[in-house]
C-alpha cells in the first residue's frame, strides 16, 4: 500500500485535477491520498491558504466578509463545475466555509489556524465528491476521524504519539480514502495546524500508521536537485538520498519536501517519493533509511542559506575560565534565542543564530548584557553572513573532501569564514559573506559534478 501526497500546484483547478486522479487511477497500490489546499493557478494568483488568512482577519477585524467568501468559494466552485459535480453537493461545502466564523474557537489563534485548516479540508471533501462521480470508490476522512491528535500549539502543532496507534487501529476502507493535510486536533477537540506546508507532515504520519510501502510526494518538480537550479544552470537530479542528507540539504534550503516531515518517516523506515505530477512518468527523487544505501557520488548536493547571524566573541584566556559558555547560554535563554552552531578557540567563539528570531531590539540589549555580565575584550555582531552545507554519505570515507571544497574557493578569492564538520561525516559547514554564498556553491558544484567528469 502506498500513501500519496499531492502538494497545492497539483490541486490548483480541474485540469489538475484531472491529472491527479488518472495518477492515483493508475495504480492500485495508492490507497491513501493526502490533499493540500489549492495552490496557484498562475504567477499572480492567490493561494487559497493565504485568502483563508485574509477570510479569518476581516473575521477577527469584525469587518465584511462576503467577497472574500466568494473569492474562496469560485476556486472550489470552478473545480466541482469542471467534474460537473451538482450544486447540491457543491453547496454543502460553501455552507462549511461561511459557517466557519459562527463556530466557537478557543481563541484568536485556534480561530485563524481552523480557517487555514479548511482549504485541505473542502479540498479532500471535493475531490470525494469529483472521485464519486466518476464512480470511483472514494471515502472522505478527517483528522478526527483518523485520530491525528496534536499538541496544544494552534499555529505549529506537533503529532503526538497516540495518533499512531489510533491508525494501527483504523479499519481501512476499501477503494480510496482520501484525507485532508496539514491539521490534527487536540486533545480539546480544537483544530491545530502543522506549520507552513505541513500537509507533507500529514502525509509521512499515515505513511507510517498504516505502514506503507511507500510514501509518494507529488510536487511540481521533475526532482531533487543536487544544487538549486536558481544559483546552478540544469543541476544533477538526485536519483537517490538518505533521510539524513535530506535533513542536512534542508537545513540549509532545500525546500521542496517539509524537513519535518522526514521524522515521522524514519521512524517507520518509510522510503520517500518526490515526483513531478506534470511528469509522472519520471521516477524523481527517492529517500530511503542509510542501511545498505551506496552513494554514487562523493557528494550529494550542496546548498545555502543567508539568514543567519553570527556574533564574535574575543577574551583573553577564554579556555581558562570555568563557566563561561553556561553564563552566555543563561542570556540566550532570557531572551528566548536558540543557537545554531558554536565554533571556538583558545579565546575566542563565534555564535551562530537563525537572525529570524530577532527583532533590532532584542540583539542590542542581549548583545548588552553580554557585556556587561561577561566582560569581552571584542564582540562584533556579523549581519552579513550565509551557511553553506556539503553533503554526502560518499563524504564519510573520502580523503581530501575538504581540499576539492576549499581549493575552488581560495581560487576565486572568497572568504570562508567558519567550517564545521559533522560528527557524522557526511555534512561539511562553511560560512561565508552572504554575496559570496551563490558563487561558492556554484564552484563547489563545479568541482565534485562538472571537473570530475
Amino acid at each position: 500500500m502506498k500513501v500519496v501526497k499531492f502538494g497545492g500546484s497539483s490541486l490548483a483547478d480541474g485540469p489538475h485535477f484531472e491529472k491527479i486522479i488518472k495518477i492515483i487511477m493508475a495504480d492500485s497500490e495508492r490507497q491513501v491520498v493526502v490533499t493540500s489546499a489549492p495552490g496557484k493557478r498562475f504567477a499572480n494568483d492567490d493561494k487559497v491558504t493565504d485568502l483563508l488568512i485574509e477570510y479569518a482577519n476581516r473575521v477577527l477585524q469584525q469587518q465584511d466578509v462576503q467577497s472574500i467568501q466568494q473569492q474562496i468559494w469560485t476556486r472550489y466552485q470552478q473545480i466541482g463545475t469542471y467534474f460537473e459535480v451538482t450544486n447540491t453537493k457543491l453547496n454543502q461545502l460553501k455552507q462549511i466555509l461561511i459557517e466557519l466564523p459562527t463556530k466557537t474557537y478557543k481563541n484568536n489563534s485556534y480561530l485563524l489556524a481552523a480557517f487555514k485548516a479548511h482549504g485541505e479540508i473542502l479540498n479532500a471533501m471535493l475531490l470525494t465528491m469529483v472521485l464519486q462521480k466518476l464512480n470511483i470508490n472514494a471515502h472522505f476522512a478527517s483528522s478526527g476521524e483518523l485520530g491525528l491528535v496534536v499538541s496544544a500549539a494552534p499555529q505549529d502543532a506537533q503529532i503526538l504519539p497516540v495518533s499512531y496507534q489510533n491508525l494501527t487501529n483504523y479499519q481501512l476502507p476499501k477503494g480510496r480514502l482520501i484525507v485532508p493535510g496539514f491539521y490534527g486536533l487536540t486533545k480539546q477537540g480544537q483544530i491545530a495546524t502543522f506549520s507552513r506546508g505541513g500537509s507533507d507532515i500529514t502525509g509521512a504520519v499515515l505513511a507510517n500508521g498504516f505502514h506503507a510501502r511507500v510514501y509518494e510526494n507529488f510536487t511540481d518538480v521533475d526532482a531533487i536537485y543536487a544544487a538549486n537550479p536558481a544559483i546552478v544552470s540544469n543541476p544533477r537530479p538526485i536519483a537517490k538520498m538518505t533521510y539524513r542528507e535530506l535533513r542536512e540539504l534542508s537545513y540549509a534550503g532545500f525546500s521542496v519536501f517539509h524537513d519535518e516531515a522526514i521524522l515521522p518517516a524514519i521512524a517507520g523506515q518509510i522510503p520517500i517519493n518526490v515526483r513531478n505530477t506534470n511528469k509522472p512518468e519520471l521516477a524523481g527523487t527517492m529517500i530511503v533509511p542509510a542501511k545498505n544505501f551506496h552513494a554514487d557520488n562523493v557528494i550529494t548536493g550542496v546548498a545555502t542559506s543567508d539568514h543567519f547571524a553570527a556574533l564574535y566573541l574575543h577574551r583573553y584566556l577564554l579556555n581558562r575560565e570555568v563557566g563561561f559558555t553556561l553564563k552566555l547560554l543563561h542570556i540566550f535563554y532570557k531572551y528566548h534565542i536558540s543557537y545554531e552552531h558554536m565554533p571556538s578557540g583558545i579565546d575566542d567563539l563565534t555564535v551562530i543564530f537563525d537572525k529570524r528570531q530577532f527583532t533590532k531590539g532584542v540583539r542590542e540589549k542581549m548583545c548588552q548584557d553580554i557585556r556587561l555580565q561577561l566582560h569581552p575584550d571584542s564582540l562584533e555582531w556579523i549581519d552579513d553572513y550565509a551557511i553553506i552545507m556539503v553533503v554526502g554519505e560518499g563524504m564519510r570515507n573520502k580523503i581530501g573532501v575538504m581540499e576539492k571544497i576549499i581549493a575552488p574557493l581560495a581560487a576565486q578569492n572568497i572568504g570562508v569564514h567558519m567550517i564545521n564538520q559533522g560528527a557524522s561525516r557526511i555534512s561539511i559547514m562553511l560560512g561565508t559573506k552572504k554575496k559570496d554564498a551563490p558563487a561558492a556553491v556554484r564552484q563547489i558544484y563545479h568541482n565534485f559534478f562538472i571537473a570530475g567528469d
